[in-house]
């Protein structure tokens, strides 16, 4: 792997030796979607095929400015990612802006298209041949190009043989930037659902300690006030001391309200417990509903199990109001990639078909709550119901697994 080949090609007239190459590259476009890994592994296999010394992959940038080395063969792979060259800069960048070959047979330094790039020694090598790496789909990707010590006199072929594999490489590398991108989409889109969600409860939090600090303290300010007129009016006052005493229940049921608003709000149970716990706790608050459980403990994200309990509650607060039921199913299970959180019950059920449009009343608003929350963390909600039948909720949430981006 000298350079001392004869100025006949690259080596690559044997079909064994070709075929080899080829299946050594799909091989490594198989390996995975990661762009880094592909380019280095497709160059040094390019170097033993062809018997040249030196293989480089440039990858254009996402911006269409530059390339950028994203493959090359020892001692060069430690400037990957270092070195960055403006189109129409150098062979590969003339390259790159022509979306043509360039083949130099000797003394690159005088070639008006050549420009040395600190790191990579390119005064060490005397010829080159750069193909353009390009895919229908993707259109142009990068610059594939390699270099020997000794003179080399590529031919046609060669050109021709570097051309196919780059083309085979760019539908590669052009997959493996949609999945980049794709990837990068899908963290930004769970950072927002994450800060979406953390911002709904830090207002839940405020909202909570509003009402306890301010509703709440005044409601027990109110009920001492009344006590104090009560010791004031004797029950043969009649009509006084009926409404007195009728404001006096008033302001313990307004009390009671206000303290399960704010476990509503802020339900301590779920970050001190966990999502299955805080679920079993949130089925035993269900008053005048039997609420039986099945609930699998399931990993997930902070903010994914926030967004569950949230329709748990919300969903079983439908039951509460509007069902009229007398049991209830609360179900979690996370399975086949996804976790899907059931609540059924046994109550009145609706006419689907007749469901007011989103905001249209107290239910619809609840079920357009559910959906959005669910939607939130690229999930969805499906709603069952029949009169007399009662309703079944399910949100199906997609989990990702630990450790991916």
């Amino acid at each position: 792997m000298s350079g001392s080949e004869p100025a006949s090609g690259l080596g690559l007239a044997d079909p064994e030796r070709e075929n080899a190459l080829l299946v050594g590259i799909i091989d490594a476009i198989s390996a995975g979607p990661e762009l880094l890994p592909l380019a280095s592994n497709v160059a040094r296999l390019i170097v033993y095929a062809t018997a040249t010394d030196i293989c480089y992959v440039h990858v254009l940038d996402d911006g269409g400015g530059s390339l950028t080395l994203a493959g090359a063969t020892p001692p060069f792979d430690a400037q990957v990612g270092r070195v960055r060259l403006p189109l129409g800069d150098g062979v590969a960048g003339w390259v790159a802006s022509h979306r043509t070959a360039a083949v130099i047979g000797a003394d690159k330094r005088a070639d008006p298209r050549y420009r040395g790039v600190p790191g990579l020694a390119g005064d060490d090598y005397t010829s080159m041949a750069a193909v353009p790496m390009a895919s229908r789909p993707g259109g142009l990707v990068g610059v594939l190009s390699v270099h020997t010590r000794e003179r080399r006199d590529f031919t046609g072929r060669d050109v021709r043989l570097l051309t196919s594999i780059g083309s085979l490489v760019a539908g590669a590398m052009h997959q493996a930037r949609m999945h980049r991108r794709l990837a990068a989409r899908e963290r930004a889109a769970e950072r927002f659902a994450e800060q979406v969600i953390a911002a709904q409860e830090s207002e839940r939090r405020r909202l909570a300690g509003d009402i306890h600090d301010g509703i709440t303290q005044r409601l027990v300010s109110l009920t001492y006030h009344l006590d104090a007129i009560a010791d004031t009016v004797s029950a043969s006052s009649g009509f006084a001391a009926e409404q007195l005493s009728l404001a006096r229940r008033l302001a313990d049921l307004t009390i009671d309200e206000a303290r399960a608003a704010i476990s509503g709000l802020r339900p301590p149970v779920l970050e001190d417990l966990g999502l299955a716990d805080g679920l079993a706790s949130l089925a035993r608050s269900i008053a005048n509903v039997e609420v039986r459980l099945n609930v699998a403990e399931c990993r997930l994200p902070e903010h994914v199990e926030i967004a569950l309990y949230r329709i748990a509650q919300e969903a079983l607060q439908n039951v509460v109001k509007h069902a009229e039921a007398t049991q209830a199913e609360l179900e979690l299970r996370c399975d086949g990639g996804q976790a899907r959180l059931r609540v059924a019950d046994d109550g009145k059920g609706f006419d689907q078909s007749a469901l007011p449009d989103a905001g249209a009343g107290e239910e619809s608003y609840g079920m357009h709550s559910m959906t959005e929350r669910a939607e939130l963390v690229g999930g969805q909600i499906e709603v069952t119901s029949r009169p007399g039948l009662g309703t079944v909720v399910t949100a199906i949430v997609p989990i990702r697994p630990e450790g991916t981006a």
